[in-house]
């Protein structure tokens, strides 16, 4: 059965202000908050509720798609042939649990295991950074450009402070040499946004040692309308089932970055 891309898009995207509206609601009373493999890994009623929202009107809609999602709504094992949606619910939990902002709605379709539609909705700023494959990016329905490449020296990388403190994580020296030598870093607390932000020129790279599938699927989708590259810190191609490092920039940096900093196997 072939899918009508331009009507898929809007209707996840009507689902997607749908989700954002719920859950601005919640913010207004207590919220309930577990953990999950760690006390710094969070998740709340909400993020189930909304992810429970997706795959009910996924089911509805679209039996046939399969569904992966960070909360393990559906317990069906998905299948990467066909159409399947890969979402994150709630994008930064504890930006979410502390700040009541900087958190996103991560939504993505692929067919046949290439990226379609991509969406990520920064839900408290009311920003949407969408892109349709081969048909552009966009935030809030204007066109993003083609990103402008910088040097190194000029760079502002995503990255979170914890990745070059932790003895632990083998790639604590390497990323400590890139933090010397770029202009600055940042750190928002979710994946999907700062993803977005390289795409519409925030950041010119963003760097994680450790995301999921879902973390990521919207924003390589989003990153490619740009001309951007999203990869594992080797310059592998990203899994859209196995959890891995993460690296995405402009394509100029990228390559440096990878040759220079982080990509020997440690």
């Amino acid at each position: 059965m072939s899918v009508d891309w331009l009507e898929l898009e809007k209707v996840a995207t009507n689902w997607v202000y749908e989700a954002g509206h719920k859950i601005k609601k919640t913010l207004a009373g207590p919220i309930d908050i577990e953990s999950k493999s760690n006390p710094d890994d969070l998740v709340t009623e909400v993020d189930r509720a909304i992810e429970a929202f997706f795959y009910e009107k996924i089911q509805e809609a679209f039996p046939e798609h399969y569904f992966l999602g960070e909360e393990g709504i559906s317990d069906e094992e998905p299948s990467l042939d066909g159409t399947v949606w890969i979402i994150d619910p709630i994008d930064g939990t504890m930006n979410f649990i502390h700040q009541k902002q900087n958190f996103a709605i991560s939504v993505a379709v692929y067919h046949n295991k290439v990226g379609m539609i991509g969406l990520i909705y920064d839900v408290m700023r009311d920003e949407l950074f969408h892109a349709h494959r081969g048909k552009g990016a966009f935030l809030n329905g204007a066109e993003l450009p083609p990103v402008k490449e910088r040097p190194l020296h000029e760079s502002v990388i995503g990255l979170n402070a914890r990745w070059i403190v932790e003895q632990t994580n083998p790639y604590r020296n390497p990323l400590k040499a890139l933090v010397r030598d770029v202009r600055s870093i940042r750190s928002y607390g979710s994946a999907a946004l700062e993803m977005a932000y390289v795409a519409s020129d925030r950041l010119d790279g963003y760097l994680s040692v450790q995301l999921s599938p879902w973390d990521y699927a919207a924003g390589m989708i989003i990153l490619n309308e740009v001309g951007c590259v999203a990869s594992n810190f080797q310059g592998d191609p990203l899994s859209l089932t196995d959890s891995g490092t993460l690296f995405a920039s402009k394509p100029h940096l990228h390559k440096e970055i990878i040759s220079i900093y982080i990509g020997e196997e440690y």
